[in-house]
Formats: structure tokens, sequence, C-alpha cells
């Protein structure tokens, strides 16, 4: 078993990233799937189709949700998604070293990831002086 790894984003992020961390690792560790929300999205009306989403990518271990922008629509239906019965731990500001750092530690669980994958965003920063 394993937890799962949903990103629930904006329209054009979440498919790039895990498109861009399979090209890059060959093959996911953790079952990882992206739900784009249209800019128009409602949230009640997408609960359906996250929580389908939330489903195919549980392994036994819950779920880590990682959204692009705190407090917007894709976070919102998140927190909705949280409250479904699995469980779910939720990051915001999702990036690709986020993502590759989680898949790094595909081993631990789910409430080690979020302190992961906040360690993999905020390392992830390099200020480039040349």
């Amino acid at each position: 078993m394993a937890v799962g790894i949903l990103l629930i984003t904006h329209e054009g992020i979440g498919n790039a990233l895990v498109a861009v961390a399979q090209r890059l690792l060959r093959q996911l560790p953790l079952r990882t799937e992206a739900l784009e929300v249209p800019f128009e999205g409602d949230p009640d009306a997408l609960l359906p189709q996250a929580s389908a989403a939330l489903r195919r990518v549980d392994g036994g271990d819950g779920v880590l949700v990682l959204t692009d922008l705190y407090g917007a629509t894709p976070s919102n239906l998140a927190a909705k998604v949280a409250r479904l019965g699995t469980p779910v731990r939720r990051v915001s500001a999702v990036s690709l070293p986020m993502l590759l750092r989680v898949m790094n530690y595909a081993d631990l669980g789910l409430d080690e990831l979020p302190t992961v994958a906040a360690a993999g965003a905020r390392n992830g920063v390099i200020l480039d002086e040349a």
C-alpha cells in the first residue's frame, strides 16, 4: 500500500507538472493524477469528479493533495475532498521541485509527506546571482 498523489490545480498546471515528472523519473513511484479546474469551475459541481480521482489514486494509505494557490477554487475543492472520509493531507503552492521531492520519498507515510513536499518547494527556490 502507498500514499496517492492528487494535484488539483487551475487549467494548464497539474497535467504539465505530472508529465514533466514522469518524463524525468520515467515511472512515478506513487499513483498520481491531476485534476485541472476550469476558471469558471464550481467546487460543488466538481466534487464528484474530484472524489473519483481521489479514489483512483488512493493506494490504501490516504492521499496527499497538492494545490496551486491557497484559497482559490482548486484549493477550495481540495478542502471539500478532504472531508469525504479518505485520509487526506493538503499542501498548496505546488511546483515541480515539490512534486519530485515527494516522488523521491515515496516510502514515507501520509503524515510525513506534507513536510517533505514543503521542503521540496522551499529548497527548489534558488537565487541565482549570475
